[in-house]
């Protein structure tokens, strides 16, 4: 029997997409002003194909920034932030009996690995600020820790996730696996989990976010991280997690379409290798914004999206700054469905 409950898929029609931006106060000041040129061009690009919500401490500072852009498409909310993960501190956008509805988890940093007071309380100021249309209803579902960034849904009742991050005792601690699959399947009215057991990145904070490794395009296709370098650290876990995706069934018994991404040239800053991964990329209407990291895989990333999503243009966005505070494009960002921004 359905539950009435359905978790929107990325590419559904959107109406925005929220980013939070880097002010003097985050971890980003000491290279601020590369960072928000990265932020630019991402706003950009969204607004040239819908409205983008940019939560900021100064909206006047950001709009000069912004350039000759169509302001009909820019909604600002000032607010008190501590960083920029808006995948994570982000509403999940669903419908429940057709209602629109915002879920609103915790968001304690990634296990409380980084003070998150003012990015925890953004969704809800967000609604108090009248962002959100007036038939959208917002869910408070504290106490329940989760990100954005944790979960991939094909909107058809599937959802993929890792062991690593979901069954961490710094998000849930009383929860196991086996409870929290029982809750995500309520909440989010789904019918089974495909979890990983496998695959992380150097330099990743999350806990293996499953949108730095494996990426719903659509119903019946994965793109993935796969390693081919047998030296590289990364090369055993990615090649296990590679057999784990071949493995997973759709609902109707058939394989996955998979899509093979490259492992970005490897990528450090200060010493320390960085978690680059072209899986981070953001679907918006009619276009796929990708990382790029000025590696010489970049277009090969380019064009393996370009198969996924025939009908979309695939536009390459400089992230180096980005990952250069361990995160990437998908995850300064979240996108609302059609219908839930005004």
């Amino acid at each position: 029997m359905d539950s009435g409950i359905v978790f929107l898929p990325e590419w559904y029609p959107q109406s925005a997409v929220q980013l939070t931006w880097p002010h003097e106060d985050t971890d980003w000041f000491p290279a601020l002003d590369e960072a928000i040129s990265c932020f630019v061009a991402i706003a950009r690009e969204i607004i040239r194909r819908e409205k983008v919500v940019i939560v900021c401490s100064d909206k006047q500072a950001v709009r000069a920034r912004l350039g000759d852009v169509d302001d009909s498409r820019i909604i600002f909310c000032e607010m008190e932030t501590n960083d920029t993960w808006a995948r994570d501190h982000g509403g999940i956008s669903v419908l429940e009996d057709g209602v629109a509805t915002v879920y609103d988890f915790v968001f304690n940093g990634w296990g409380m690995k980084f003070a998150a007071n003012y990015d925890n309380l953004i969704t809800r100021r967000l609604f108090e600020a009248g962002v959100f249309g007036k038939d959208v209803l917002p869910l408070n579902m504290q106490p329940f820790v989760l990100e954005g960034g944790s979960i991939e849904t094909d909107g058809k009742g599937t959802l993929l996730a890792t062991v690593e991050c979901l069954a961490s005792v710094n998000r849930n601690e009383y929860l196991g696996k086996e409870q929290v699959e029982s809750y995500l399947k309520e909440v989010f009215g789904l019918k089974r989990i495909l979890w990983l057991e496998y695959g992380y990145l150097a330099g990743d904070d999350t806990d293996s976010h499953v949108d730095t490794l494996a990426r719903f395009c659509s119903e019946d296709t994965i793109a993935y991280v796969q390693c081919t370098d047998e030296t590289d650290e990364h090369f055993a876990e990615l090649r296990e997690m590679e057999r784990e995706l071949k493995a997973f069934t759709r609902e109707n018994g058939r394989p996955y379409t998979l899509i093979p991404l490259p492992m970005a040239s490897q990528t450090e800053w200060e010493g320390e290798r960085l978690p680059a991964t072209y899986a981070n990329f953001l679907i918006i209407n009619g276009a796929v914004l990708v990382p790029f990291y000025n590696s010489p895989r970049d277009e090969e990333a380019k064009a393996a999206l370009q198969s996924a999503f025939p009908d979309r243009e695939i536009i390459g966005i400089d992230c180096f700054p980005l990952i250069k505070q361990h995160g990437s494009l998908h995850c300064v960002t979240m996108q609302y469905p059609e219908g839930f921004i005004i």
